[in-house]
């Protein structure tokens, strides 16, 4: 009898685990790792050895917003320094965003003789694992089990070697995914050492052992297919034949080896690598838990967890514990709130920035602080990324959802004089835009895909729409006579639209359209921005009547539409456009606000017709099904799939508003910043919106604003 009640008890206790399931179980760090490799999914067939961009996410270790990403390299100078298909790990790098830079710091556990310019080793991913603030790989080469857990500014690695082998790490201090400029490693104790790399930002490191340092060797060596040299460092460890794993633990600064030390010591230092890496699951666990998710597939779930995560990784974290960080003027200053690296303004600015403000407002607010912090110091421009200066839009945006922790007359200082002071660190070409309301292109033929000129149609369309976010601002501080020039500024964008082509079009110098013009033909900077003409169309979001109204009739409009989506793609080999939908790409942001534009002419099933398409074909492409359709570009592309999934697009980013879209799910209870829970309920399972209530209230229109959302009442769609 005893036996069966222990049976029974067991099995109990095994359902209450499997219905508690954890949302960290659903996250698969590895998705967006892979690359695009069959015409498929890329759109064409390859003829060039160079690799389509993929999402160029990494699988490493991190916490939300942190300055520490411990994460596998296996290709230096590549997105996160991560490619699925590698088969060799040259180190565990501790910063990473996706976009060909940081990888600081690159330590990788060694044994015996070490070849200095030939130390990679083999792995599979049958022995690779993991999952939010943990990642797991068996070393070939070294036999050697290698886990990396994080905090906010430390790493924690443990590395089980073989009983019989000697503990030993390599750090090739001399490389990263930049171009390193200065760098030191010396011994910092009997088993400690400390150091710095100077490659995107001056990063310093300290390190503690749980084994003395036997000696620390530095050798120079040739990196094999570059004609560079490196210098790598070799740190045996004293008695370390065993099998207690060697652990490391790494405290990083951006201002100093004592700050890393003292990061180290209050963040890490006294804690063991199960209770760190426990910890960062927790957390994970607290940001994932405030959207839950009922109904839906499990690769629904799967992606939707995978793609918030990833939505949280950038922007990063800069200063230190004890507030200090470097500035723009490389001067060491506390000025009382956490200092972060910019957003992926051009990306990020149309969806992701918009999450984190109703996820983490108070990141978003030292966020804000940060930038006007470095705008305030580079001669009063706000930062600007790519085209435009979206500053403005995340600005306006966040102010206007109630997120007021922060000076908004300082920040709009730095965007009204972007907005309309030509001058180095401002908005490019801002002499002729202002004088004459657009930005001219090259007068020439036959451009290849990958030259840079001035982008002049794209940089006209966003610099309008940045003058609306700017406008808003005045508006908010009582400055009329801007508010009235910048939004006579944000109507702009019709100035490059071509009425006998139905394009937005470039106009050299002296006026006229550029005469070399194919809609269908892509860019990487030359009238748009990685795009082509069909790419562009419909933007910008904060006048969409005022677009449709370029057209003869909103039948002009669907059947633009209807023949962006079905027209095929030409075959243009183009590395950073992938995934299509006919001309649609979904895999650059350039296009992502076009599939609402249906919405504007009374065809909002079309719409959301495209949308299921988009999530459901264009998140776990390719064989290993881990491939975006394109580049996450610090979590845009995941930002995107979040939003729609839970049924609301930040169609204008700048106004506090959602356009409202079919969810995935029945429920979601989105927990608010304020502490209250919102819930949306889909009712029918067609792409048809009938009817949207919210509160017991139906809404007119496509649109629901942001202060009745934080009333934390329950929004109903009705489909067929």
């Amino acid at each position: 009898m005893k036996k069966k009640l222990l049976l029974i008890s067991l099995l109990l206790s095994a359902q209450t685990v499997l219905s508690a399931q954890k949302l960290t179980d659903y996250v698969n760090p590895f998705l967006g790792t892979t690359t695009l490799w069959e015409p498929e999914d890329l759109g064409y067939v390859r003829h060039r050895e160079t690799r389509t961009w993929g999402a160029e996410t990494f699988p490493g270790a991190s916490l939300p917003n942190a300055m520490v990403q411990a994460t596998p390299v296996t290709m230096y100078h590549s997105g996160s320094g991560y490619q699925y298909e590698d088969k060799t790990i040259f180190g565990f790098a501790h910063t990473a965003k996706g976009h060909w830079n940081l990888a600081h710091v690159p330590v990788l556990p060694v044994t015996g003789r070490v070849n200095p310019a030939d130390y990679a080793s083999a792995f599979s991913h049958k022995d690779e694992s993991a999952r939010p603030g943990y990642y797991q790989v068996y070393l070939e080469r070294y036999g050697v089990n290698a886990e990396l857990t994080s905090t906010l500014r430390c790493a924690f690695h443990r590395y089980t070697f073989r009983p019989e082998d000697e503990k030993a790490i390599l750090v090739d201090i001399t490389r990263s995914n930049n171009n390193v400029r200065e760098w030191s490693l010396e011994r910092a104790g009997k088993n400690a050492f400390s150091g710095s790399q100077w490659g995107d930002g001056n990063i310093f490191f300290y390190a503690v052992a749980n084994y003395d340092i036997a000696d620390l060797k530095q050798e120079q060596a040739a990196i094999r297919n570059s004609g560079g040299q490196s210098i790598v460092s070799v740190i045996r460890f004293k008695d370390s034949k065993g099998a207690a794993p060697l652990e490391l633990k790494i405290g990083f600064s951006f201002v100093s080896v004592e700050n890393a030390r003292a990061n180290l010591e209050q963040e890490m230092l006294d804690s063991t690598f199960d209770e760190v890496a426990a910890a960062a699951d927790a957390e994970w666990e607290a940001l994932l838990s405030r959207i839950r998710v009922k109904g839906g597939t499990e690769r629904e779930k799967r992606l939707f967890y995978s793609t918030f995560y990833r939505s949280f990784l950038w922007p990063c974290l800069r200063s230190d514990c004890n507030g200090e960080y470097t500035d723009v003027r490389g001067e060491v200053v506390n000025n009382g709130f956490r200092y972060y690296t910019d957003p992926s303004f051009w990306d990020d600015h149309r969806n992701k920035l918009v999450l984190l403000e109703l996820i983490a407002p108070d990141v978003a607010v030292d966020v804000i602080k940060s930038i006007s912090d470095k705008g305030e110091k580079n001669n009063g421009y706000m930062p600007t990324f790519f085209h435009g200066d979206h500053a403005s839009t995340f600005i306006s945006g966040t102010w206007r959802r109630g997120i007021t922790g922060f000076d908004l007359e300082k920040a709009y200082r730095l965007i009204l004089k972007n907005a309309t002071v030509p001058g180095r660190g401002g908005r490019r070409y801002m002499d002729e835009y202002l004088e004459r309301g657009w930005i001219s292109d090259k007068d020439t033929t036959h451009l290849p895909f990958y030259n840079e000129f001035k982008g002049g149609v794209q940089k006209t369309l966003e610099y309008s729409y940045d003058d609306y976010a700017t406008a808003q601002v005045a508006r908010i501080l009582g400055d009329t006579d801007s508010y009235a020039f910048l939004m006579k500024q944000s109507q702009n964008y019709k100035k490059v639209f071509d009425p006998s082509t139905g394009f937005y079009r470039g106009r050299i110098d002296n006026g006229d359209w550029y005469a070399d013009f194919d809609p269908y033909y892509p860019y990487f900077q030359h009238m748009w921005r990685e795009a082509n003409a069909w790419n562009v169309l419909f933007y910008p979001p904060h006048d969409p009547e005022g677009v449709i109204g370029l057209y003869p009739s909103k039948k002009a409009v669907e059947a633009k539409l209807d023949s962006l989506f079905t027209e095929p793609w030409r075959g243009y080999e183009v590395e950073n456009m992938t995934g299509f939908i006919g001309q649609y790409c979904h895999g650059n942001q350039p296009g992502h606000n076009i599939p609402y534009t249906y919405y504007f002419i009374g065809k909002q099933e079309k719409s959301q017709h495209y949308i299921n398409e988009i999530l459901d074909r264009f998140y776990d492409m390719g064989a290993e099904g881990l491939a975006y359709a394109g580049m996450d570009d610090a979590g845009e592309m995941s930002s995107w799939y979040v939003f729609n999934a839970i049924g609301l697009y930040p169609y204008s980013p700048a106004d506090p508003e959602y356009i409202v879209t079919v969810p995935l799910f029945e429920e979601v209870d989105f927990t608010l910043s304020n502490g209250k829970t919102l819930t949306i309920k889909k009712k029918g399972d067609g792409e048809k919106i009938t009817s949207i209530t919210y509160g017991g209230r139906r809404l007119k229109g496509w649109f629901v604003q942001d202060k009745d959302l934080q009333q934390g009442k329950t929004l109903i769609i009705n489909t067929k």
